[in-house]
């Protein structure tokens, strides 16, 4: 929420500069993201000065230039050449000194000495739409004799600046979001404070009915979706640009100005925060408005002339025969005003929040209206914000207001009434809080005290506290505006002690792990567990029916839960790439979700769902690159696997429990799976598919490594890892050359032999390949490295041949290998 410092004054006195009500609103739980200085015109005007043409003069070598010295009132005459056709001797005229800069949209040129047709230029005289005080681009701007020589134009133009303070509402805090609902927490922090301060709005006593030649018959058809609507229609508007006060709060907190008449609905919403929404009254067939559902599928086109399919849930607001609007969320095509319109038609509203927000969301729409209406708004300011704008719209278009408003309240929504106990305040608290001081601040908030005694206060919520309904939430209101600070932490802490059990570990080792990924030239990324359902269509390997839905996704990028963490990474790899940072080793830990339809059962309905934790890795770009020392090298699938090793190395895992086979999925191009004893997959990890790549908009290669922590933590939950010293007994080494089918891979061969020998083993290497002649064919040749070590002595031949021969048995039996 963008809140103008200057805006905010006109409703609470207070003295405090900018940096400090950005500290007390964050203080009392409005926090403030930002602070900036603004100008209504951009640049505000710096560089502009008002100056005297001294002389005029044709330019030499052209029809329609002129070359005239200015007197800027710093006793210097500066030479400068015109195009303009109105300019003359004797003129007050605005000019842009040198180093001035313009600004044309979201262009900018600075003002430098220069030469037109060989004629010296020494700055600019300017027209209006040139400094951005008019639109006028006819001739350049004539001042009053009476401008002084050598004032500055945001002086002459009393230009000030403002303060621009962005607000970051919490969803809870409907109440705050507009310029009244900030001022009035500010100013029961200022009470609270010992700050003198008052609070205070336009009256709107002066609203009078000038007559009923246009009266508009309201009905509400679903009292469930709409608690209340008014209206009041005004004719004999002029539609027309909006006076310049107006449109410079607006522009100051970012809102376009379009209008008169819309720029007034969107003053009075961010001015007290009830949106608002006007009808051209012909278009209002009948003089009647209906607010209730239509039929599902009935076709609705919106203002910006996109079609939707309304369904039975969409509250719509309808004259005698056709829906004009989405009810709080979007106006329909015809239904706005325009250059034409002379007779309008206002409406305010209080919508169910539930009905608007998923109105918007199944639409796909989001707008200030409905940002506001599906958090809640108040409904007893639905009569005071429709007199403001019926009063700037007499003031501002020259209309009259020509009913008496209709107001359709069915059924009031009743303040909240809450008992609120001294002592259940002080408890919640922490400290003693005095009676007086409760006081103060419940009746600076707004709430009403029906009620009194020793104990505590009986107290009535305004119905715009959608937030506070119990007494805990009066106490944390409380807490706010007193201040946490003002709670002083005590001198003594009580606490149990606790046994470290399985979370514990699985954390410690999540951080061993990412203190050695960081190590290695990692950075740690984080990403949104809601991702687009789109990544998932025509995977086989994550089928879209195993997707988590989201019922009321906040868009169509965030409506799934992800099954794998691949997708985020490959987005962060993407903004990387595209800012010419290619070489990229990102490390992310975080949760997967799958749905599982044929596991559904009505009496356990998370049987269905499965949440797993995980490790990913990504590795894209060069391994080494600039360096005086290394040849840029380009990362590798080896490159991946070595720091997937490392990580099993580092949490325990057993390397002869382990069994490497090729992946079949196809997210990877080429892949390899390592699973457990059990067949339950550890870690894949590989190359990712080009088609991946290319929609994702990378062109160079990444390898990934997805690494299913849950199922590591339960592998090796009954492992113990253990630190020895040196062995002081040699190893040994045995060299295979070993004939096998081409499509054996190297995984497998390190597989069977670690499950061949599982204590004296220590480590498998392949060192040479060889592919060709003296081959038979469809055979290739490994030749593999077995280091053989024992702890407790040396090993010696009888030993050695045993094992050796027992892993070519196996490997014989199992992939069918023979010794070269």
């Amino acid at each position: 929420m963008n809140i103008s410092y200057k805006w905010l004054k006109e409703y609470v006195d207070f003295s405090l500069s900018p940096q400090e009500v950005c500290d007390a609103l964050t203080s009392e739980g409005l926090e403030v993201g930002a602070l900036e200085e603004v100008q209504s015109i951009r640049g505000g005007l710096k560089g502009l000065f008002v100056g005297k043409v001294m002389t005029c003069d044709m330019h030499p070598d052209s029809d329609h230039l002129h070359v005239t010295t200015v007197d800027l009132g710093n006793g210097e005459t500066r030479q400068i050449v015109c195009g303009a056709p109105n300019v003359a001797a004797g003129q007050k005229v605005i000019v842009a000194d040198l180093g001035c800069v313009l600004y044309d949209g979201d262009k900018e040129f600075t003002i430098k000495k220069s030469k037109l047709r060989g004629v010296e230029s020494n700055g600019m005289i300017c027209a209006e739409d040139e400094i951005g005080v008019g639109s006028s681009h006819d001739g350049i701007i004539v001042l009053p004799e009476d401008a002084e020589i050598g004032m500055p134009a945001a002086e002459y133009y009393n230009l000030e600046s403002d303060w621009l303070i962005e607000v970051d509402i919490t969803a809870n805090r409907a109440d705050a979001l507009s310029h009244w609902g900030v001022a009035r927490d500010l100013y029961a922090w200022l009470k609270q404070n010992g700050y003198e301060t008052s609070l205070h709005r336009p009256s709107d006593e002066t609203f009078v009915v000038d007559d009923e030649t246009l009266p508009i018959d309201v009905e509400i058809v679903n009292k469930e979706a709409c608690k209340r609507y008014a209206c009041v229609s005004i004719t004999d508007c002029e539609v027309k640009e909006s006076p310049e006060w107006l449109k410079n709060k607006l522009n100051t907190i970012g809102v376009r100005p379009i209008n008169n008449i819309v720029d007034i609905t969107n003053y009075v919403m961010m001015a007290y925060g009830q949106p608002l929404h006007c009808f051209d009254a012909d278009m209002v067939k009948g003089n009647r408005i209906v607010v209730k559902t239509m039929p599902e599928g009935t076709p609705f086109i919106t203002l910006d002339g996109e079609e939707h399919k309304l369904s039975e849930r969409d509250l719509a607001i309808c004259n005698a025969e056709d829906p004009m609007c989405i009810a709080g969320v979007f106006g329909g095509k015809g239904s706005g005003t325009y250059d034409n319109t002379r007779n309008i038609v206002l409406e305010s509203a209080y919508f169910h929040p539930t009905w608007i927000r998923k109105s918007a969301r199944r639409h796909g729409l989001s707008t200030d209206a409905s940002f506001r209406f599906e958090r809640g708004v108040d409904p007893e300011g639905v009569i005071y914000a429709l007199k403001q704008a019926a009063l700037l719209c007499k003031e501002l278009s020259g209309g009259k207001v020509s009913m008496q408003i209709k107001d359709v309240y069915p059924e009031k929504i009743e303040n909240a009434k809450v008992d609120l106990g001294y002592s259940y305040v002080n408890r919640l608290v922490g400290k003693d809080i005095p009676a007086e001081t409760i006081k103060s601040i419940v009746t600076s908030l707004e709430m009403k005290i029906l009620e009194e005694n020793v104990d505590g206060l009986k107290l009535e919520i305004p119905a715009y506290r959608v937030d506070v309904q119990r007494p805990c939430d009066v106490v944390e209101d409380i807490l706010r505006v007193y201040g946490y600070n003002n709670v002083e932490i005590p001198t003594q802490l009580k606490s149990s002690l606790v046994v470290k059990g399985d979370e514990d570990k699985k954390h410690v080792l999540a951080n061993l792990v990412g203190e050695q990924l960081l190590g290695c030239g990692f950075n740690e990324i984080l990403n949104n567990s809601l991702t687009k359902s789109a990544y998932y269509d025509k995977l086989q390997s994550y089928p879209a029916e195993n997707l988590v839905r989201i019922m009321n996704p906040l868009s169509s990028d965030l409506n799934v839960m992800r099954q794998t963490m691949l997708f985020g990474g490959l987005e962060s790899i993407a903004y990387n790439v595209n800012r010419r940072n290619p070489n990229l080793k990102f490390f992310e830990r975080g949760n997967v979700y799958t749905f599982s339809p044929d596991k559904q059962n009505a009496d356990n309905p998370m049987a269905a769902y499965k949440e797993e934790n995980m490790i990913a890795l990504w590795v894209t770009g060069k391994r080494v690159t600039g360096s005086w020392a290394h040849a840029d090298e380009q990362s590798t699938f080896f490159e991946l696997k070595a720091y997937v090793m490392n990580i099993l190395s580092r949490i325990g895992v057993p390397f002869a429990m382990l069994m490497f086979k090729e992946s079949t999925g196809d997210i990877f191009s080429k892949a390899t799976v390592i699973e457990n004893r059990g067949g339950k997959k550890l870690v894949e990890m590989g190359l990712v598919s080009k088609a991946i790549l290319k929609s994702a908009g990378i062109a160079q290669e990444v390898y990934y490594a997805e690494l299913n922590w849950t199922a590591l933590m339960k592998t090796i939950k009954k492992q113990k890892v253990e630190y020895r010293e040196i062995s002081k007994y040699p190893a040994v080494s045995r060299d295979l050359a070993l004939l096998i089918d081409k499509n054996v891979e190297f995984v497998t061969i390190e597989s069977v032999a670690y499950r061949s020998e599982k204590k004296l083993l220590r480590k498998v290497e392949l060192f040479d390949v060889y592919e060709g002649k003296n081959l038979p064919e469809g055979k290739k040749s490994y030749a593999v490295n077995f280091i053989l070590q024992d702890e407790q002595k040396t090993l010696n031949d009888k030993q050695i041949d045993s094992i050796m021969n027992k892993i070519i048995a196996n490997l014989k039996k199992e992939i069918g290998a023979e010794l070269r």
